[in-house]
């Protein structure tokens, strides 16, 4: 663990010397990045989503490549598409034949910015892509470079006219993380550095072949049947079934009854224990607690749950309805209905 709690370390220092806070947004980026995930990055604009990704690519020494989403492109802009090309044949005679040119998602890091605003048929082809590893052009495939990330980004605000990405195709992200305001003293600092002569260089601290390490050990990090019930149960308590996943409650939990149309799948349980998997890593431990589940239940479970309209009404968003699963479901699947009563006289 010497030798991943320095890379660790490493890549928090690169990252720092040009993003300013955001220590949450760093580390759920790197958990993501740590077990071959994708991420959706939700934030008003001017939060430096972009910076962050290509900073991560570059203390990371992976190739980075940003797509700008728009109305008008086209799936073969992301993919590639196939040329006619001429060339002289060994008998000196102009021979003609399809080449195919790689598009920017032959990358390592692909930031898919504001991937809402370009239509379905587009978002598909990158969603097959971040799926399978390899595109198909003419009946050809092509396999994409290891290691591959899509890091997404959305524009919460300025909904006109975009084409929100389904909830199953969401549901393909591990993670959908929230970038928020810096503080007072975040914001100060930001302005000192990017309104001088001044900047930082990022230096690449992390080879591939260390990504590749990091990778396989997240794999093999124990966890126990403990803590793999308690994500199971977390989870499975999200779907109003008329039970709670391990204990007796007539009619489910209040709260998912009240708020949510619908909860979490299978997917999610398996992106909470590999996140928590990460998250051991990141904090130099060898084995998986309870606090790791907790702390990555958001990002894994925010885009997987659906408020209904009442939710909707009475302002309760998904990362309320976790909060309130997170007091209820206790690690050894006792369900508190003191909760319950509460909401009921709410």
């Amino acid at each position: 663990m010497g030798k991943v709690e320095g890379v660790v370390n490493g890549l928090k220092a690169e990252i720092g010397k040009i993003v300013v806070g955001q220590d949450e947004v760093v580390e759920q980026l790197l958990i993501a990045l740590f077990t071959r995930g994708h991420a959706v990055l939700v934030g008003v604009p001017g939060l430096a989503k972009t910076l962050l990704v290509s900073t991560v690519a570059k203390s990371l020494g992976l190739g980075f490549s940003r797509i700008q989403f728009t109305p008008d492109l086209m799936p073969s802009d992301i993919t590639g598409t196939e040329v006619i090309d001429e060339r002289r044949s060994g008998e000196g005679e102009m021979r003609r034949e399809l080449r195919f040119i790689e598009g920017p998602v032959f990358s390592n890091v692909i930031l898919a910015d504001e991937v809402n605003r370009t239509p379905p048929k587009t978002q598909s082809a990158l969603l097959e892509a971040m799926q399978e590893g390899q595109v198909t052009v003419s009946g050809v495939r092509h396999v994409l470079p290891e290691p591959f990330f899509v890091l997404a980004t959305q524009n919460p605000i300025e909904q006109e006219g975009t084409y929100p990405l389904p909830e199953a195709q969401l549901d393909r992200f591990m993670f959908m993380i929230k970038v928020g305001y810096p503080s007072e003293a975040e914001e100060l600092e930001i302005m000192k550095r990017t309104t001088g002569d001044g900047g930082g260089v990022v230096g690449e601290v992390v080879s591939g072949e260390d990504v590749a390490m990091l990778q396989r050990l997240v794999r093999e990090v124990p966890i126990s049947d403990h803590v793999m019930g308690y994500a199971v149960r977390l989870v499975r308590a999200t779907r109003d079934e008329g039970g709670d996943g391990g204990a007796s409650h007539k009619g489910g939990i209040e709260v998912v009854k009240r708020y949510l149309q619908w909860g979490a799948g299978p997917r999610a349980s398996q992106n909470l224990i590999l996140a928590g998997k990460a998250r051991a890593v990141l904090y130099g431990r060898n084995c998986v607690g309870v606090e790791d589940i907790e702390a990555v239940a958001k990002p894994v479970l925010r885009h997987r749950l659906i408020v209904n309209f009442a939710g909707e009404a009475e302002g309760v968003n998904s990362d309320d309805v976790v909060d309130r699963l997170l007091e209820v479901v206790r690690p050894e699947g006792v369900i508190d209905g003191r909760l319950d009563r509460v909401m009921k006289s709410a």
